[in-house]
Parts: structure tokens; sequence; C-alpha cells
């Protein structure tokens, strides 16, 4: 199939990278066909980064709440835009089906279904649900695995840790105080530089966190567009986070790393990359002990030394 195809794809960090798969699998089957992203361009840009993807349009867009109404009041710009493309995946969530009948007021697109989010219940894992749609285009067994690999990748400094001491949700956050303390251990016990990461998620945790801790031992990174994050991250020889969109970054970017994970389905959630570890604990996050995650570090750390 030649021609051009849209991938509707909104949601977190998250969300995105567990698309991931679907960009990989319709590049590598349909090779001549122009891929396109109607999505959050400061997310989406990383396909681009990676080759996945050709282009991106923001989903911002004000002209675009005609779609999102009954029989909405289309722009001739965006009637064109959507008539250019031969198949269009959406994964929005659209309920009413108020998207979809308006894209085919304009275009003659094979329109394609997707889910906005899979089911937890069912206990698959997300980018094999986001992956299914793909078979009306006789794409099939794509990998499930999302990876994400970007030109002039930087050889890792093998003192660098990135951590992630947050997520969208703080119910999903190792408590901070122990993360103070394991913050702590690693500068008293080895000669790591630390990076610490996150955006306004966060408040002033990374401040926090990085106050207590000798300055030229830490740096704090933060809001770094996700390009310029994806390559600080690559410079590191080791990730540790929680279940957030960084985590499923580091793990797509292939980055050794390990995730306190909390209450979130794993079977549906978890990266799949064998390059991450997940660390739980059965009554929860609270329930991960410091010395725990200190010596599973340690492990990790020794392990990506020894692999060079």
């Amino acid at each position: 199939m030649a021609g051009k195809i849209l991938v509707i794809r909104g949601g977190a960090i998250g969300d995105f990278i567990l698309t991931l798969p679907v960009f990989t699998a319709l590049r590598s089957h349909l090779p001549q066909a122009s891929l396109h992203v109607l999505g959050y361009a400061n997310v989406a840009q990383l396909a681009v980064a990676g080759g996945l993807v050709d282009k991106v349009r923001p989903i911002e867009s004000r002209a675009l709440a005609g779609f999102f109404a009954r029989n909405g009041t289309l722009t001739q710009e965006l009637q064109d835009y959507f008539a250019s493309f031969a198949v269009i995946i959406s994964y929005l969530y659209d309920p009413d089906e108020f998207f979809q009948s308006n894209v085919a007021r304009c275009s003659k697109a094979q329109f394609i279904v997707g889910p906005h989010r899979p089911d937890d219940r069912a206990g698959i894992h997300a980018s094999e649900v986001f992956l299914k749609p793909l078979e009306r285009l006789a794409v099939f067994n794509a990998d499930p695995v999302s990876r994400l690999t970007l030109a002039h990748r930087p050889s890792p400094i093998a003192s660098s840790l990135a951590l992630h001491p947050g997520s969208g949700s703080e119910r999903k956050n190792w408590p901070e105080q122990k993360w103070a303390e394991l913050l702590e251990r690693l500068v008293a016990a080895s000669d790591a530089r630390l990076l610490l990461v996150g955006g306004e998620a966060e408040g002033d945790r990374l401040e926090r966190l990085a106050s207590r801790l000798p300055p030229h031992r830490v740096e704090v990174a933060r809001n770094l567009p996700l390009t310029e994050l994806s390559r600080r991250l690559m410079a590191c020889a080791a990730f540790v986070g929680h279940d957030s969109g960084i985590t499923h970054l580091a793990a797509a970017l292939g980055i050794p790393g390990m995730a306190l994970w909390g209450e979130t389905v794993r079977e549906v959630w978890a990266p799949r990359n064998p390059n991450l570890e997940i660390l739980a604990h059965e009554s929860g996050l609270a329930g991960l002990e410091t010395d725990t995650v200190f010596t599973a570090l340690e492990k990790l750390r020794r392990s990506t030394l020894a692999a060079g």
C-alpha cells in the first residue's frame, strides 16, 4: 500500500510510547507509505526523531473542535488534510462517533477505530491491544515491544545514573523520604553522578532531594524537551523510576533500568523491554524498603559495568 497513513494518538508520554509498536509495524509492513501523526507535538516528535513517522500535526488546534461536535463546522484546510490520507487509524476517545462521522464527511480514507485504552480486566498488554486494529491492514504478529532508536546516540558514562522520583500520580510514587535515603546511600557508597529528571508533576521534589546531596554529585533536569531528555538519559549507564512515561521512554531507548512498581496492572502496563527490571512489594510501594532497592540497584549497576 502506497499513499499516506494517519495515526491519531493523544494521551500522555507513556500512552504514546506504548503505541510505538504500531508505527514500527506500519513502517516495516508498508515501507512505501508516508506515515503521519495527529497528536501532542511535544510527545509525538519522538516518533519523528526515531524515524518511525514522517510528520506530526498538533492535535491541540482550535480548528479541530468542529470535528468533535455533531455535524460540526469543518474548516476547508482540515477537510483537505483528512482527505489526503488513504488510511486513518484513530485511538481517540469518540464514544458518540462524532469525530469519525465528521471525518467521513470530507475524506474517503479507510477509517480504522482503535481502542482509546486497554481494559485492565482483560490482562492483555497495552501494546498488543493497540496493535490489534492493524490486522485490518493485514499486519499480523507484530513485535509488541516499544523500541526507540535516535540518531547520534551518545556513549553512556559508566558512573552516571538517571533517576525519576515522580510520576503523573502520587499513588504511583515511592515515598520521598525513601528516595532521599536511597540517594544519600548512593552518594556515600559509590562515585555515581546522579541526574534527577522530571517535570511539573514533581513540584519541588527534585530540588528538595538535590538539596540533601553534594552539588557536584547531582544535577536536576526539569521540563526538558523529550528528544533532549532522551539524549540525556542515553548518556547514563542506568535508570530508576516509577510507573511513569519517562520510565517507558528509558525502557524504549534500551537503557538498563529498574521500575519501582505499585498497584497498576503489570501485565497490561509494564514495559516489556528486557532491559527493564520491575521491583514491587506485595503490600504496595510503601512496603519497598530502601535496602531492597539499593541492593537491586547496585546489582544492576555492577552488571551494567560488566557489560561495558
